[in-house]
């Protein structure tokens, strides 16, 4: 069962959905949450109020994929290389639980900064 979400930062709105993990399903019954963006290389990254160990944790993941990190209680989202890519793919600082992907346009995200504010909600 997957969960239609939206994130919004500004202007820009991308539709995404979560998974049915147990990791996903703690982070949509918190939603809607709204924070500031973090920024690492081409990585969206920002605390939020949940607590979970790692589920399935990988550092194998995909542009759009957005992910819970247990070591820093932060949702990503991976929108192309980070500091650790090893080429041109999106790569952790540590195992993460991929939680769903970003349907379409997740290239509009490219355009944010750090300091916006960014709204995740159901």
């Amino acid at each position: 069962m997957s969960r239609q979400i939206k994130i919004t930062v500004g202007e820009i709105e991308v539709d995404a959905w979560l998974n049915d993990t147990g990791t996903a399903t703690g982070v949509f019954e918190v939603l809607p949450i709204t924070t500031t963006i973090n920024m690492w290389g081409d990585e969206i990254y920002f605390p939020i109020p949940v607590q979970r160990d790692e589920e399935n944790a990988t550092e194998n993941v995909a542009v759009g994929d957005i992910a819970y990190w247990p070591q820093g209680s932060a949702m990503c989202i991976f929108l192309g290389k980070t500091p650790v890519s090893r080429v041109d793919e999106p790569r952790p600082i540590s195992p993460v639980n991929v939680i769903g992907h970003i349907d379409s346009a997740a290239e509009l995200l490219g355009k944010v900064r750090q300091g916006d504010t960014i709204t995740v909600r159901k």
